[in-house]
């Protein structure tokens, strides 16, 4: 298929852009392909603004930044009615959630009103302003970054919105060859012998043509079974280990069934197959699982981690 050369192009393209971020580049690309929200979760300086832009570049997609603030409204992301006193009416005036792609930069530190704006826009591809309802782009996508909560002024995100990430990925310093690599090409940045941007033939209409392919990627019975398990495991943890009674206060829901499915989907088109094997499931279940196992006390009293309960699940569910 064409267009999956395409994007295996463009992942090279980005991987050189992002280095030492591999995986994180696979990530946005499912996302891309998936019609998924992205969640980045990471210290400042790991590259998370840069590779969403270079993705929107790559795709040719309208993009739009919003910085995250405690001070933000829900009309700065919708958009508002504005008074015209020419002809004393009033019209609508789009905000940035009417573009294809959107990095809500520090997700976690805006107050709920706009988070529950950004909720509507993420689950039904829709947003209302005085009593109208108006469509957004059918490539719209959010890609929040979210710095880690230990940090001061960061709110824990609600948990319905948290659903509907189809993806909460955790960033790590790259390793010391990659940052040598990095220093190497900002410096060729800086005094401008970088090399030329990509010109993808990539377009928002190729984008949606890709979904449907990522659709039809063949995926047994007995594979969808599988996820099933998986995310049903997260409701029963006590049957791994019966200390763990109690330890998850509520596991991840159908929602995350159609995500694991969507998600390796994707995975495998991006690795040139038009099938899932079990290792695409494997490899993508942490992150579509890891925010939406909600832990109670008694797990982090025991200084557990939705990242190591995935990990026992896995290792738990016999693979297919």
């Amino acid at each position: 298929m064409q267009t999956q050369q395409t994007f295996l192009q463009l992942r090279s393209h980005l991987e050189n852009i992002i280095i030492g971020q591999a995986e994180l580049v696979d990530r946005l690309l499912i996302g891309v392909l998936s019609g998924g929200h992205i969640l980045l979760e990471g210290l400042p300086g790991l590259a998370k603004t840069t590779a969403v832009n270079a993705l929107a570049s790559g795709i040719h997609a309208s993009f739009q930044r919003i910085q995250f603030t405690p001070d933000l409204m829900p009309g700065d992301l919708t958009g508002s009615e504005i008074f015209d006193p020419g002809d004393s009416t009033f019209h609508f005036v789009p905000g940035p959630l009417f573009h294809e792609i959107v990095l809500a930069d520090e997700i976690n530190r805006a107050p709920p009103k706009v988070q529950s704006a950004l909720l509507e826009a993420m689950q039904e591809h829709q947003v209302t302003v005085g009593g109208v309802t108006r469509c957004l782009p059918d490539l719209f996508m959010v890609l929040a970054t979210q710095n880690p909560l230990e940090q001061s002024g960061t709110y824990p995100l609600p948990e319905a919105q948290l659903d509907r990430f189809l993806l909460h990925v955790t960033l790590d310093y790259p390793s010391p060859e990659d940052e040598l690599l990095i220093l190497k090409r900002d410096r060729k940045l800086h005094f401008g012998t970088d090399e030329s941007p990509l010109d993808s033939p990539l377009k928002p209409e190729t984008v949606l043509s890709a979904r449907r392919e990522v659709a039809e990627v063949h995926v047994e019975e007995i594979l969808e079974t599988y996820m099933v398990k998986l995310v049903g495991m997260t409701r029963k943890l006590e049957e791994i280990d019966s200390g763990w009674q109690g330890y998850a206060r509520a596991g991840a829901s159908p929602r995350a069934s159609i995500a694991l499915l969507r998600a390796s989907s994707a995975l495998a088109y991006l690795q040139g197959r038009d099938y899932v094997i079990p290792e695409d499931i494997v490899a993508i279940a942490p992150d579509v699982l890891r925010h939406r196992i909600v832990l109670g006390h008694a797990a982090r009293g025991a200084d557990m981690t939705a990242d190591r309960i995935i990990q026992r699940i896995l290792e738990f569910v016999p693979v297919p």
